[in-house]
């Protein structure tokens, strides 16, 4: 939740959406004992959000009577990627450069604040991340595709997002202070090629840029400390696609 609670509020609608959040963290499926306890509802409620979400598809009810996600979650999980205005022919791009790198590709922007991923096309040659997969936000100043993206704003605007939202430190060598992430930033010219190198995943490295005149970033992964020179090549070859 974010912001001043509005004054229209509708309680029925916040806490079905707290039901759906608490059995979305769960690790496993939820008695609707254990919702309404977790969500801080009466019992009578939790039944009732629980009945209109099974109805509705939000949430699907287990033989045993236990709780989890429905189908109509990936439904809408899916139109919020789709609604997105990719650049043209971005799929395509991004599934060319997985296969001849052998790398994973990202498509991802900033919103709100926060590196959005929208698309992944897997590779062998990388690891799998879990927080960077299409759908997921993390904080931008420890990701090559973050910082590609930061380097397109003005100096103001930059500060401003790190300053927002904070520095999380995922490894050793995630830089821990807006100046730290602006001196990285200011060796490099907007729309050039940025990599880091096991700041967010300790022995990973990323690469990514921006799309020239749009406001995506595209972007590969390695095993190691290092982004192999074919695989730069290849991404560069991508962005001109792109152009």
């Amino acid at each position: 939740m974010t912001g001043e609670q509005p004054s229209d509020l509708i309680r029925s609608v916040s806490r079905a959406l707290r039901v759906l959040e608490e059995v979305a963290r769960a690790d496993r499926p939820l008695s609707v004992k254990v919702i309404a306890r977790r969500c801080g509802l009466n019992l009578s409620t939790s039944y009732h959000l629980v009945r209109t979400l099974c109805y509705e598809g939000y949430l699907h009810r287990r033989p045993d009577g236990d709780y989890l996600l429905g189908s109509q979650v990936a439904e809408r999980f899916h139109e919020m990627l789709d609604s997105f205005d990719r650049p043209p022919r971005v799929s395509e791009v991004l599934r060319h450069l997985a296969a001849v790198s052998g790398h994973t590709a990202y498509l991802a922007q900033l919103s709100d604040g926060r590196l959005m991923v929208v698309d992944v096309v897997e590779g062998p040659h990388s690891p799998w991340l879990e927080d960077l997969q299409a759908g997921l936000e993390t904080a931008p100043h420890a990701t090559a595709l973050g910082k590609a993206l930061l380097l397109s704003l003005p100096s103001r605007a930059r500060r401003g997002v790190l300053t927002e939202h904070g520095l999380r430190r995922f490894t050793s060598s995630t830089p821990a202070s807006v100046e730290d992430v602006e001196e990285e930033l200011s060796r490099l010219r907007p729309g050039q090629v940025v990599e880091e190198h096991g700041q967010f995943r300790e022995e990973v490295a990323c690469a990514g840029a921006v799309v020239p005149g749009t406001k995506w970033a595209i972007g590969i992964s390695a095993r190691g400390l290092s982004i192999p020179q074919i695989a730069r090549i290849r991404l560069a070859e991508a962005l001109r696609d792109l152009r």
